[in-house]
């Protein structure tokens, strides 16, 4: 047995170096379709809400007081225009997602938010680039934030983009480019001073239009040969245009046809009724007049729906609103994370109302979880698993169901924290980490070539899930072998020794159920019996693990074949796919071998496993080319 692990070993390590050499060339459809943030065809109509006049040269620009424009975006009534249809970037959408994705795009945050130190009016000097007046960003991270609706932030990007040019918005995340901006912007040899707005500006993360309008090109010259730099700015100048622009993508107007266009409201008739209610709205806007903004928005928001109605979509809209305010996966991880903390208490003091809280927060957030995926599937019209972010909302959903479908039928709570742990986990990962993929777009022609895509992937991420799920099993194992190894537990055989550890209370669902228990001692289970459940526990997992990835492996190739015209082309994703089956194959040679503590060993190589799997799902995708680069 030993000779056949070896060998299981040189296997996988020969799969690593074909991998390197037989790189064939991606077919048409492969490669992700271009994201358009901004409607290019678009650019050069004029503004739907009117044109904002500039100062003559020389004149300084005027500022809208903040605060004033806080109280204004309080008193404004937006709810008609949330659910309004637009069609960008491929999709028709509601103005809601287009406003949290371009406020998102622009900044890097899910809202603008204002420091409440900029309270008074600001002028800049633009040709100087040097901001004057009372307001200082000094004092940005010693006062309240304002923070906008991202609806009314786009809204206000279009109708009064003056207002953001001093401000911090757009979103700088590469470190040294944005501290070459300060420096550039507040030198320290104009004024020693200068080192605290540096410093102030620094911490938001973000920047103000002007000053990359300003420096970009400067510094552009000045790193011409560094490719992050470069990345960096072409990030930073690509907010910028989606700032500039933002009016090019109000494509409000439905088709006569479905197989039309949609248009853009400034291609109407100057008498046409929208193209009026538009422009008033614009006129209330700037002038900050409540009353008349607000009746300007409801007469948009129902003459455009008026528009070709039997083409002007209905109930997807409702669903995208739904979508939006559920914030299924925000909110999920959130819940997993208080079942995860009950069921651990529970475990720790024995007490089943903790079990049975940790239980029903478990049922619900596999409730809510499942709800936003099975939402946005409908929204996208498709099986939701087509790219990073879609992908791990896959894998915990599908590793949470499983795991309570486990805790049902073997009737431990076990299985139901290890579900928590891996739902928390991944849906933490996705949300708050800039995953690729968080918005609903076009995916890779190629995914749609055969139904056999969703049956492959999900299958494959049902078995990353159970790898999950082992991998957190594994850690239960490790820590409670070590903690009692370091108690001196694990030096006695004694078969009623007391627990040890907080996971020595493995209690079942129902008292009747535990009847290993009951064979083995009327006391407290014992350390061995705590290790001897976590090790069977971590089994089941992993053997499912093993046959779900080797069925998914399978199903992929005769995809490829279908879609790419060959079964196997060691391509890294595919390579490295066997090798994380290979290492679980290994798990269960291990299990036969004549071993002294096979329960340790199998835990360490699920941890391993999961290491591996990690690289097979994120580090080939970033770091190797292949066939794989939308998944």
């Amino acid at each position: 047995m030993k000779l056949s692990t070896i060998s299981l070993s040189l296997l996988a390590t020969l799969l690593v170096c074909l991998s390197a050499f037989a790189q064939p060339p991606a077919p048409a459809g492969n490669a992700h379709p271009q994201t358009q943030a901004v409607s290019e065809e678009n650019k050069d109509l004029a503004s739907p809400f009117g044109k904002v006049a500039a100062p003559a040269p020389g004149e300084q620009w005027q500022f809208t007081d903040p605060i004033k424009k806080y109280e204004f975006a309080k008193q404004l009534d937006l709810e008609p225009l949330r659910g309004l249809a637009v069609f960008h970037n491929g999709r028709v959408k509601v103005m809601e997602t287009l406003a949290k994705e371009t406020i998102e795009r622009i900044s890097g945050r899910k809202k603008f938010q204002l420091p409440e130190s900029f309270k008074t009016a600001e002028q800049v000097h633009l040709d100087e680039g040097q901001p004057t007046g009372k307001t200082s960003g000094a004092q940005a991270q010693t006062t309240p934030k304002l923070a906008f609706d991202p609806l009314f932030t786009l809204m206000d990007l279009t109708i009064d983009p003056i207002f953001y040019l001093d401000k911090p918005l757009i979103g700088v995340t590469y470190l040294p480019l944005r501290r070459e901006i300060l420096e550039n912007q507040f030198p320290l040899r104009d004024n020693p001073q200068n080192a605290d707005k540096q410093e102030a500006w620094l911490r938001l993360g973000r920047v103000a239009p002007f000053m990359v309008d300003r420096w970009s090109s400067v510094i552009r010259q000045t790193h011409m040969g560094e490719q992050q730099y470069l990345d960096a700015l072409n990030r930073t100048e690509n907010s910028l245009i989606i700032f500039a622009d933002s009016a090019a993508n109000f494509e409000l107007v439905a088709p006569e046809r479905h197989d039309l266009p949609w248009k853009h409201i400034s291609t109407l008739s100057a008498d046409h009724p929208v193209r009026k209610a538009a422009l008033e709205l614009g006129e209330a806007w700037r002038a900050m007049d409540v009353s008349k903004t607000n009746a300007a928005i409801v007469t948009l928001a129902s003459e455009l729906p008026k528009l070709n109605a039997e083409v002007y979509p209905t109930t997807r809209r409702s669903l995208e609103l739904f979508y939006n305010k559920l914030n299924a996966f925000e909110w999920g991880w959130v819940v997993y994370a208080f079942s995860l903390v009950a069921l651990l208490l529970a475990f720790g003091t024995g007490r089943k109302s903790l079990a049975w809280l940790g239980t029903a927060l478990l049922i619900a957030g596999a409730v809510l979880h499942a709800t936003g995926f099975i939402a946005r599937g409908l929204i996208a019209e498709r099986w939701a698993i087509q790219n990073q972010f879609e992908s791990m909302t896959g894998i915990s959903l599908f590793a949470v169901l499983v795991a309570i479908g486990l805790m049902i039928a073997r009737r431990q709570w076990l299985f139901g924290a290890a579900a928590a742990a891996v739902g928390f986990m991944v849906l933490v990962t996705a949300t708050q980490t800039a995953i690729p993929g968080e918005f609903i777009e076009r995916e890779a022609a190629i995914l749609n070539t055969s139904v056999l895509l969703k049956y492959h992937v999900t299958i494959v991420l049902v078995s990353y899930g159970l790898i999950a799920l082992g991998f957190v099993t594994s850690l239960f194992y490790l820590g409670t072998h070590y903690a009692a190894k370091f108690k001196g537990a694990l030096a006695t055989n004694a078969t009623n020794a007391a627990p040890t550890t907080v996971l020595s209370a493995l209690t079942p669902i129902a008292d009747s159920a535990d009847e290993d228990a009951r064979a083995t001692s009327s006391a407290a289970p014992t350390i061995f019996k705590t290790l001897a459940d976590l090790d069977k526990a971590t089994m089941i997992v992993l053997q499912l693990a093993f046959w779900t990835l080797g069925v998914g492996i399978l199903l992929g190739a005769w995809w490829a074949d279908h879609s790419w015209g060959r079964w196997w082309a060691f391509d890294p994703k595919e390579t490295w796919a066997l090798i994380t089956w290979i290492v679980y194959l290994i798990v269960i040679h291990v299990r036969r071998a004549g071993l002294r503590d096979k329960g340790l060993t199998t835990a360490w190589l699920s941890v391993a496993g999961f290491i591996i799997m990690l690289w097979t799902y994120f580090g080939v995708n970033l770091l190797l080319p292949g066939l794989h680069a939308y998944a």
